[in-house]
């Protein structure tokens, strides 16, 4: 980080939501799935400041300049009694990277898993994303390799909740 750079994480307001959709489609690009990245403005507002918000989310700053974001919410642990953080997405612009941006994100989330007594932190990351296997493994994270994702979504989902009886 350059001399008199100044990085800055806040929550996120209701007018940031156009923001936040643009840097998902941004983290979707980088994915290789821009197709994926169908939210709206109006659902993205719905969802994250709505009466009962689904998520929050931090943007990060790089001299007043929008660079990153993570997204997060909780889940629950059966095990511990005790809720879990789990970011969904972080992303920061690749013009920002290296900036630190990324670490300070990932270390506000820890704060915030702390101060809510949570009994982790966690998230996925694809398994051809090596400089972010890299940065995980960097800060402390270990991978959960005897696990694997499962997924219903779309037709699957759909009819699965329409059987009245398995």
């Amino acid at each position: 980080m350059a001399n008199g750079t100044v990085l800055s994480i806040r929550p996120a307001v209701p007018d940031d939501v156009p923001l936040i959709r643009t840097l998902i489609a941004e983290l979707a690009d980088y994915e290789r799935m821009p197709e994926a990245a169908v939210a709206t403005d109006d659902g993205l507002r719905a969802q994250l400041f709505g009466p009962q918000p689904a998520a929050e989310v931090l943007i990060g700053e790089v001299d007043d300049a929008a660079a990153g974001f993570a997204l997060f919410f909780h889940n629950f642990s059966t095990f511990t009694g005790k809720r879990g953080l789990y970011l969904e997405d972080i992303f920061v612009r690749p013009a920002f990277r290296g900036s630190g941006l990324g670490k300070q994100l990932m270390a506000a989330l820890a704060r915030i898993a702390v101060q809510r007594d949570c009994a982790r932190f966690e998230w996925s990351v694809l398994d051809w994303n090596t400089p972010a296997i890299a940065f995980y493994r960097a800060l402390g994270a270990r991978g959960m390799d005897e696990w694997t994702v499962q997924r219903l979504e779309g037709d699957a989902l759909r009819s699965l909740a329409a059987r009245e009886e398995l």
